[in-house]
């Protein structure tokens, strides 16, 4: 897919709609998305079918106005974009030191597949790394986010949750090390630098706008997947992080006015 954008169109309807949609509190129309997920390189049909699917997961809402249909967000989406927004837009911005650590351990039988995917993957996001099999780490407090995970889930009853400190006697910098690939962290960050540092706002179509602001967003929203924002006495921070941040900041900043006159217009039925 086009400049590393996602194999799946459903995510990228919601990375359009999180931008572009959401902070506005409006509906879309089915026909502008099919046009917009075209701009991407998506088929009619693979359009249709992400939209369908989205509903199906009670993450997009059908709004019927006579024969034109559109789209609009849920309670659940709008929990996934809120909880999105905190995690994308502070990564970064803040010098950890020292603080709290939160363990995750679970005992999530096989028959509960489904529950330990999207556990996994929510875990990741709020910056635990596996230490094992069943067995979680981050820094910072992380109660809330996890109690409420769990009990999303359905699964508070394999968990156990403890919040504590590193020993002194031991080197916990090297542990960390062993749970997050730190190199391959700031390898991530340059990449990103280099390929969107060179890019003039001010020289962009509103299309050409869009089309970078979200791919822009999409490859940013990957780093708290990978960036579990390690106190800073502990390990230095990732080299070129600061580098991408004050970028993705400045040009989600600065295209949002051409992109949301694109995005506006493709939604006119």
């Amino acid at each position: 897919m086009l400049g590393g954008m996602p194999e799946a169109p459903q995510d990228l309807v919601m990375t359009l709609l999180g931008a572009h949609l959401r902070p506005r509190d409006r509906q879309a129309w089915s026909g502008g998305l099919v046009e917009l997920l075209g701009e991407f390189g998506f088929s009619a049909g693979a359009a249709r079918v992400a939209l369908t699917r989205l509903v199906r997961r009670q993450l997009l809402a059908k709004v019927k106005d006579g024969r034109l249909v559109h789209y609009t967000v849920t309670p659940r989406s709008a929990a996934v974009f809120e909880e999105g927004d905190t995690r994308i837009f502070a990564l970064g911005t803040a010098e950890p030191h020292k603080t709290q650590w939160t363990v995750l351990w679970h005992a999530i039988p096989e028959d509960e597949k489904v529950a330990r995917t999207r556990l996994v993957r929510r875990l990741r996001f709020l910056g635990f790394g596996p230490v094992q099999d069943g067995t979680w780490i981050a820094p910072h407090d992380r109660e809330r986010e996890v109690a409420q995970l769990l009990r999303d889930l359905g699964v508070q009853r394999y968990a156990g949750l403890l919040l504590g400190g590193p020993a002194a006697s031991l080197d916990f910098g090297a542990f960390v090390r062993r749970v997050w690939d730190l190199d391959d962290l700031a390898e991530r960050y340059r990449a990103f630098v280099e390929q969107f540092g060179a890019h003039d706002p001010d020289r962009l179509s509103d299309r050409a706008a869009l089309l970078l602001r979200t791919r822009v967003t999409h490859q940013f929203r990957q780093f708290p997947f990978a960036d579990p924002e390690l106190p800073s006495d502990l390990v230095p921070p990732p080299a070129h992080r600061a580098d991408a941040v004050r970028l993705f900041h400045d040009l989600y900043s600065a295209l949002a006015p051409a992109a949301m006159r694109h995005f506006d217009e493709v939604m006119k039925p």
